[in-house]
């Protein structure tokens, strides 16, 4: 594993731990060349996941890029970063068990807000206005009377 300081792989395992309720191992690793300690989580996937944007683009799944737009509406709310991880990791395995190895942006934003309303409403209306690309504020008011309607 190349460390994320320096480059440098000469790198240790320091300590190995079960983590996500053992659907990931959590290691701790030590660089032989800098010094610096860094984490590193190893996950179970299913399939190789390919991402075909609106234009007919076609790119490989990015995990972090769904980590940071769901981090972004969870900003300032009580989600700690383990229960982000299994959101994420909810989320990614729901997309590997489906039977297609590609999978829209339209189908990832679908079941991102899925989730996210389950978990936290503020968080849910914050990526739907990103995602839905809101640009006035009737369009947050329809969205929020859509909600009420759902309920």
């Amino acid at each position: 594993m190349r460390c994320p300081f320096c480059g440098s792989e000469d790198t240790q395992v320091k300590d190995s731990r079960p983590a996500d309720d053992g659907a990931a191992i959590r290691r701790r690793r030590f660089c032989a060349a800098c010094g610096n300690r860094f984490t590193t989580f190893e996950r179970v996937q299913l399939r190789d996941l390919v991402v075909v944007k609106s234009d007919g683009r076609r790119m490989p799944f990015d995990r972090e890029k769904l980590v940071r737009s769901i981090s972004v509406a969870l900003r300032k709310r009580s989600v700690d970063e383990d229960r982000l991880e299994r959101i994420v990791n909810g989320i990614q395995r729901r997309l590997e068990l489906e039977n297609e190895s590609e999978v829209t942006t339209h189908r990832i934003g679908e079941v991102v807000m899925e989730t996210l309303k389950d978990v936290d409403e503020v968080a849910y209306v914050r990526f739907a206005s990103v995602y839905r690309n809101f640009r006035e504020a009737k369009d947050f008011q329809a969205f929020l009377g859509s909600m009420d309607n759902d309920n």
